[in-house]
């Protein structure tokens, strides 16, 4: 049975790794014996969380700023020059901004939609031929995207641009699914409420009513999400593609 739920040997990126989300995934399949690539803007940032995280297993720092194609198209290339397949992309690298309605300007949508949703679009395109050689017919090769609760619903917050976002990934992830399958699976983790720089300032100050109005009652952990992602890239997860789960302790569809 564990290899059922097994990674080990597998070769991921994680795009937003050194921090949030993408850290606590990167963890988790470094820990799982991934060889793990973790991208970030930040180099020495990404360099030191991969420093980190060479502590438990394999994992290399590769700095990029995915906000245009091109930079998308040069992570892909440094990729594909220290490997002749990729079996896991994690596409989590993302950006939010709030704002009141009447000041929410163009700058507020640019950087937003170019990193959550045409980054996931260029980086998964221009990894396509890493993919399918990672690929075999009992074990497709794997793209997860992160997507968010505040993309199944209204949130709170004035974020227009980051729910708009992450609803575009949903069905972006939906899209990729029809048109790379059987070869490639591509599914998405909504995740709700869990401790990250982006969710410091909203946890801080509200943290205890929003674990209190969660149906589990509680914020996630880092184990819920790494969890979720290592369930989707392993062989437990193989038949599933075009899903979008949401890790929320049931906020989004029960609160």
């Amino acid at each position: 049975m564990p290899e059922l739920f097994s990674i080990d040997g597998k070769t991921a990126l994680v795009t937003g790794g050194s921090r949030g989300i993408g850290l606590m995934i990167a963890r988790g399949f470094t820990r799982a014996g991934a060889k793990v690539y973790i991208s970030s803007r930040k180099a020495e940032v990404c360099d030191a969380v991969a420093a980190e995280l060479s502590g438990e297993g394999e994992c290399i720092s590769l700095p990029a700023d995915l906000a245009t194609e091109a930079g998308c198209g040069q992570l892909a290339r440094q990729v594909q020059a220290r490997e002749d397949r990729l079996h896991i992309l994690v596409n989590n690298a993302g950006a939010t901004w709030g704002a009141p309605l009447e000041s929410f300007d163009d700058a507020a949508w640019d950087r937003v939609l170019s990193l959550n949703v045409k980054a996931v679009f260029h980086l998964t395109k221009s990894l396509v031929p890493l993919l399918e050689a990672g690929a075999s017919e009992e074990d497709p090769s794997r793209v997860i995207n992160i997507g968010s609760i505040d993309g199944l619903r209204v949130p709170p917050l004035e974020t227009y641009s980051y729910s708009a976002s992450k609803a575009a990934v949903h069905q972006l992830t939906r899209h990729l699914a029809r048109r790379l399958a059987p070869v490639i699976t591509v599914n998405a983790i909504a995740p709700g409420p869990f401790p990250s720089k982006m969710m410091a300032a909203t946890l801080a100050a509200h943290g205890d009513e929003i674990a209190a109005n969660a149906p589990l009652r509680r914020i996630g952990r880092p184990d819920d999400v790494a969890g979720t992602a290592i369930f989707l890239s392993s062989r437990a997860g193989s038949y599933l593609t075009g899903a979008v789960i949401p890790v929320d302790g049931g906020i989004a569809t029960l609160a």
